[in-house]
């Protein structure tokens, strides 16, 4: 398994940011891939969700599930089709900095199989192998790991904020 891990620090309570979290659908407006989120419950345990991306020719639709909840400090998730890959947003408070409220540690925690990756799940162009386009889209899911908590980061604080993410591979 391949795992990635971005991690900072917010200017907020871990509730306020289990809460915005849980708005799984506004992810579409920090992606720069993903055009649109359709959700299918209330964001507690068996909520699916249908994540529309596209890159480059293609288009897919990731499904996703959530698996476990334990408010105000995780969120558990995977993929139920197509690759394996599971993942969860931690939340840890922390000291906060002279001047500041409250600041929560957030962790977006990724680990997935690239070679489980169906071959039928994308409609690949002629002369191009599923094993090219995932050797492509690795590094991108970094910079997207990086994008979507800077943007949280942002949006929670209500201003930009050149916030220290730091990125883990494995």
């Amino acid at each position: 398994m391949d795992e990635i891990e971005a991690r900072t620090v917010v200017y907020a309570p871990p509730e306020e940011l289990y809460d915005f979290l849980l708005d799984f659908p506004g992810y579409a407006r920090y992606s720069e891939y993903l055009d649109r989120v359709r959700q299918d419950g209330d964001g507690a345990v068996g909520t699916r969700y249908a994540l529309r991306f596209s890159w480059w020719k293609l288009t897919y639709t990731a499904r996703s599930e959530v698996t476990g909840v334990e408010p105000p400090a995780r969120i558990d998730w995977r993929i139920v089709k197509d690759i394996d890959a599971e993942g969860y947003w931690g939340l840890t408070p922390v000291d906060p900095p002279a001047g500041v409220d409250a600041a929560t540690e957030i962790v977006l925690h990724i680990e997935y199989d690239a070679d489980s990756a169906s071959a039928g799940a994308v409609d690949l162009p002629a002369l191009v192998s599923m094993s090219w386009v995932i050797e492509k889209v690795k590094p991108l899911v970094r910079k997207e790991a990086t994008r979507i908590v800077r943007r949280v980061v942002d949006d929670i604080e209500g201003e930009r904020r050149d916030a220290d993410v730091e990125i883990r591979t494995g």
